[in-house]
């Protein structure tokens, strides 16, 4: 179920390339974080490829989000380089404040 959450979220079509990538990562982090801890990797990264399979062409961050289950299953392994993010601020305590 959570597989076809983080898919539906990867569609978005004309991103850049550079928030593709940022956003293939935190799927890939994102399904990753929903695997139960007996599950079969290798099997449930094919499963995962299959189902996004489809829509490759449409979105840039699921070809990126498929590219990580490719390498990741690869062998002999190697770590992946993920890439989040930058941090950003987005007001916290002191976006709240008003100045008297």
């Amino acid at each position: 179920m959570l597989l076809d959450h983080t898919i539906l979220q990867l569609r978005t079509p004309g991103l850049s390339p550079e928030r593709a990538r940022e956003l293939g990562h935190l799927g890939y982090l994102q399904w990753l974080g929903s695997l139960p801890g007996f599950a079969s990797y290798p099997a449930e990264a094919m499963r995962a490829y299959t189902r996004a399979a489809p829509y490759l062409g449409q979105a840039p961050a699921l070809a990126v989000f498929c590219g990580l289950l490719v390498e990741s299953t690869r062998t002999p392994l190697r770590p992946l380089t993920l890439i989040l993010p930058p941090k950003q601020r987005r007001g916290g305590a002191k976006g709240r404040r008003t100045v008297m």
